[in-house]
């Protein structure tokens, strides 16, 4: 790649409205000029990272695509405190077992959006790793002196917090700017990183850094925020009245994670392109075009989705995510799914549960089944159903009123899908016994 190319990044990133403040423009073109080490930190509050955490992700990823060497950073030790910043109580502190366990999922994901060989390798960092050995004691003399306390109070992190009368700032909390701040110069000590990148709340933290590094180094440093990821109405994209929409498919399926982008409001799927995909300008402003044109047919959400979901579960689990979605609105037979999709595509529907040796002997009456999910008021209501062709088991019409199911009628492990006219469905589960169930 041409040094020339390097710094288009800047505009690249300027169209998309992913720049939010800078240390300065005309710095920072000059720094990209020259394939650049460029970090950004993730906290590990949970072993999967979400939706809201996948821009600064993506934006690594932007970074090493134009030629840049990227660093992802997970917070084994700046986890162990927690980060105030944009948090209006204290967080729960987690335990060194959990925060290990965290750890390792967050890094294992980050090995899906960037490339660990080639020039400009990704580098996976634990801060852990140098923070481990230092005593108390010696952070204080090493690190402390060198932050004036009178700097720190002037953090919108931290003024936020002390001006609320209910809450306040631990000291433990306020210490997190020090480590996050020592991050930065450690990291563009030891692997000559001179940009770092975050959310907008993220600004005071990493001002702390350029300073620091500067004081301890005689460094200099940049910055560079993007905007955090909001809906149009404040709220933060990726949350549900579930709650989060993780990267994790085991925590949130990749029909659940397709669905949440296919039903992207219209005001707010054109940040999703720009912010979070690959997509050229002109792709994105054809399909903005078409949202203003024919917004009934969701052409943009639709490649939000096929986009997104493919970047995070891959072409294997957007594939999925189409057959669920087939499944639901176009009637497709029901088979060789996980219960896992199965749950998370019927999420609201009602269910009901019966013995595994009732699966095991077919003993299981479909008119019972209706009865007990309440598809059916009455045995005498499932029967007429049945005989007027309004029944199905996994979109597969059924006739016979004496119909008995087994576990060739399991759609997945322990489901079976049953269906009364074309938009009623519940779920016949088989309750395992205990012995299977270990």
């Amino acid at each position: 790649m041409s040094h020339g190319s390097l710094e288009k990044i800047l505009e690249d990133l300027q169209w998309r409205g992913l720049i939010h403040q800078t240390t300065g423009h005309e710095p920072l073109m000059e720094l990209l000029k020259q394939p650049t080490s460029v970090y950004a930190g993730f906290d590990p509050t949970s072993d999967s990272l979400h939706v809201g955490s996948l821009l600064p992700l993506v934006l690594l990823r932007r970074f090493q695509k134009a030629g840049h060497r990227p660093i992802a950073l997970v917070g084994g030790a700046t986890g162990m405190v927690g980060d105030p910043s944009g948090k209006s109580e204290e967080r729960n502190l987690l335990s060194k077992e959990t925060l290990a366990k965290n750890v390792a999922g967050l890094q294992q994901q980050m090995r899906k959006f960037l490339d660990f060989e080639g020039d400009q390798a990704a580098s996976l960092v634990n801060n852990f790793d140098w923070m481990k050995d230092f005593s108390f004691l010696d952070f204080l003399r090493d690190v402390g002196k060198n932050v004036p306390v009178n700097v720190m109070l002037t953090k919108d992190s931290v003024k936020q917090r002390l001006e609320r009368q209910d809450g306040g700032l631990s000291f433990t909390e306020f210490s997190y700017m020090l480590l996050q701040a020592f991050d930065f110069a450690y990291l563009a000590k030891e692997h000559a990183c001179r940009l770092q990148i975050g959310g907008s709340d993220q600004w005071g933290n990493i001002t702390a850094g350029i300073d620091l590094a500067r004081r301890m180094h005689g460094i200099s440093l940049h910055g560079l925020t993007c905007p955090l990821l909001l809906t149009s109405d404040g709220r933060k994209m990726g949350k549900t009245e579930r709650g989060a929409v993780w990267l994790d498919g085991d925590k949130t399926s990749p029909y659940a994670f397709y669905q949440y982008f296919v039903n992207v409001a219209d005001d707010d799927v054109s940040r999703g392109l720009r912010f979070l995909t690959d997509l050229t300008q002109e792709e994105i402003l054809d399909l903005e075009r078409c949202v203003k044109e024919s917004p009934q047919e969701r052409a943009a959400q639709k490649r939000l989705a096929e986009n997104l979901t493919e970047l995070v579960h891959g072409s294997h689990g957007l594939a999925r995510a189409r057959q669920a979605t087939e499944v639901f609105f176009s009637g497709a037979s029901i088979e060789n799914f996980s219960d896992r999709e199965l749950l998370d595509l019927f999420v609201d529907v009602p269910s009901a549960a019966f013995p595994q040796p009732m699966w095991e002997t077919q003993s299981v009456s479909l008119v019972d089944g209706l009865c007990a999910t309440g598809l059916a008021k009455s045995k005498g209501e499932a029967r007429r159903s049945i005989e007027q062709g309004a029944i199905a088991i996994n979109n597969r019409r059924v006739d016979q009123v004496d119909r008995m199911l087994g576990r060739s009628d399991l759609a997945s492990e322990s489901v079976a899908v049953i269906r009364s006219g074309k938009k009623r469905y519940a779920l016949l589960k088989m309750e395992r016994d205990r012995e299977d169930a270990c």
